[in-house]
């Protein structure tokens, strides 16, 4: 396929085609590469849906830091065993304001810094928000509590809020997880992580349990999802786009689970 240059008003003409909409909150996941030659990069992107959006709206985006996790968790395949206690002691421990994110994308890693942007305190599952809803969302991000009830994402469900997929799958689908907890399947488990991070003015390596993170399903929940529901689709560039309802997302997927998973 040949490489396509992408505008700022292609970006905004593509957000409208969906239906993006003034005062939505939106929880966003890009690949800005799957674009294409996007003329201004990230900022662009960012900007655009800042527009789309308006004043009264609200962007969300993954800002996950998984790196500090357990190397026993497999987040440092590449580093040998007998390194792994060294990296629990000296993994620096989670700070808003200066951890980057991993695999996140070049537009979740510059919307983590820009001027308005509030960030959760997940050391290893952020999100960032801007916009009406950016404290609520991102407030009280719970240790244990990474996707259910009370986090982001419930909270994004309490909103009625959208997602919007810019050259990803589903397998990047973070709303799916709020689906996972709510789900009752024979196969569903907690795990022990564990994390550096800031406690009473000291660097530690905390433990916590949380439900076993699984995504493995994903890209097949949203083939069915769009089987039996309606999803807004725009090309932008190289890329697809898909728009919708985070509520029937998730409801869908619930029932899916409960079905399909062992």
């Amino acid at each position: 396929m040949e490489r396509q240059i992408v505008l700022k008003q292609d970006v905004l003409r593509a957000f409208e085609e969906l239906g993006v909409e003034a005062g939505q909150t939106v929880m966003v996941h890009c690949s800005l590469s799957s674009l294409g030659f996007v003329c201004g990069g990230a900022q662009v992107v960012i900007e655009a849906l800042m527009e789309a959006i308006g004043p009264d709206g609200t962007i969300m985006m993954p800002t996950q830091s998984w790196k500090n996790l357990d190397p026993s968790s497999g987040v440092h395949w590449e580093e040998p065993e007998e390194w792994w206690q060294l990296i629990r002691d000296n993994w620096p421990a989670y700070d808003k304001a200066i951890t980057p994110t991993n695999t996140m994308g070049a537009v979740a890693e510059m919307f983590r810094r820009w001027p308005g942007t509030l960030r959760s305190d997940h050391p290893a599952r952020s999100v960032a928000a801007w916009g009406r809803h950016a404290d609520y969302l991102t407030k009280d991000h719970d240790l244990s509590n990474i996707f259910g009830e009370g986090s982001p994402i419930a909270k994004l469900y309490e909103l009625d809020g959208h997602v919007l997929l810019i050259g990803v799958d589903y397998d990047k689908n973070t709303s799916l997880h709020l689906a996972d907890v709510r789900a009752e399947y024979p196969g569903k488990r907690d795990v022990v992580e564990s994390s550096a991070i800031m406690e009473d003015g000291v660097r530690v390596w905390k433990s916590y349990e949380t439900l076993a993170v699984d995504g493995e399903d994903f890209v097949q929940i949203g083939k069915a999802f769009e089987a039996n529901h309606p999803v807004a689709k725009a090309t932008l560039g190289n890329a697809t786009l898909r728009f919708m309802r985070q509520r029937d997302l998730v409801d869908f997927a619930v029932d899916w689970m409960e079905a399909n998973r062992k």
